[in-house]
């Protein structure tokens, strides 16, 4: 279980990332979703012990994150956004190498890599190096990373930023085969309804929503979205696009010729807010 109480990171620019933000997080895998710069890299650098908070606390399984970093490196692993493997390396020398960096002995970590490349469907390219992997495969070699360090905590910042869709599900699945607990940043709203037992949403360095998918969309029971090139009652403006929200069954008599109807999904919740998420 991860516990923040109270947390507030202000940085030497005197940006606050992060405003006096307190929850727990018990669930397998929590996505923590937000637009750029809402303080959700900051947040996994704080409970990962890469960065220290300017005040509050953290406890990562009991532990606290600044009196005993070294204990919550012991039992987490972080994977950063930038993580690439070196070109001339292969799968399962990466694997073994991270292991032995944790402290493992080599004639253990063979049989550890073995299952845990197997399990994200890397075994046939095991003996591949790095540059000769797809975009998918390269994440999914720190995927295999986390599951062979068999850790209770792993980290995933935007474990699938610039991938395209069949490597990102790729990598979706290899997410689901890690046995800890996962805490991941996206702006994916696809990857955090696909993959979440728990949603945390962050806006400007505050904690403004949390629950599983279901409950986040409660609001929206019975509804559909709306796109239109044109203004309507009660409509957001995202870009050049109006939309609006209705009953399910008045959507066909409510839009046009070339209004476009979506069923709703997180995204809604910051077109709501009036919040335009990255693509």
């Amino acid at each position: 279980m991860i516990k923040v109480n109270k947390l507030t990171k202000r940085y030497s620019d005197k940006t606050i990332a992060l405003k006096n933000v307190s929850f727990k997080l018990d669930k397998k895998i929590t996505s923590v979703i937000g637009r750029n710069g809402a303080g959700k890299t900051t947040l996994i650098k704080i409970l990962s012990t890469q960065l220290a908070p300017t005040s509050g606390s953290a406890f990562v399984n009991g532990i606290d994150v600044v009196e005993n970093p070294n204990q919550v490196r012991k039992i987490a692993v972080s994977i950063p956004q930038e993580a690439k493997p070196i070109d001339y390396i292969t799968p399962f020398d990466a694997v073994r190498l991270y292991l032995s960096a944790r402290g493992v002995w080599l004639h253990e970590s063979k049989k550890a890599a073995e299952d845990a490349l197997k399990k994200v469907g890397l075994w046939d390219a095991r003996n591949k190096l790095a540059y000769e992997l797809s975009g998918g495969m390269k994440r999914k070699v720190f995927v295999a990373m986390a599951i062979a360090a068999d850790a209770e905590v792993v980290f995933l910042d935007e474990p699938t930023t610039g991938l395209d869709p069949f490597s990102r599900v790729e990598v979706w699945a290899a997410i689901k085969a890690i046995k800890g607990q996962v805490i991941l940043t996206t702006h994916y709203m696809e990857e955090a309804q696909a993959l979440s037992d728990d949603v945390l949403m962050i806006e400007s360095g505050k904690i403004i929503a949390q629950g599983n998918v279901k409950q986040l969309l409660k609001p929206f029971s019975g509804l559909v979205r709306i796109e239109s090139q044109k203004k309507r009652h009660k409509s957001y403006k995202v870009g050049n696009t109006w939309i609006s929200y209705v009953k399910k069954a008045e959507a066909n008599s409510f839009v046009g010729k070339e209004d476009i109807i979506k069923p709703v999904t997180l995204d809604d919740l910051f077109i709501r807010r009036g919040v335009n998420l990255e693509s």
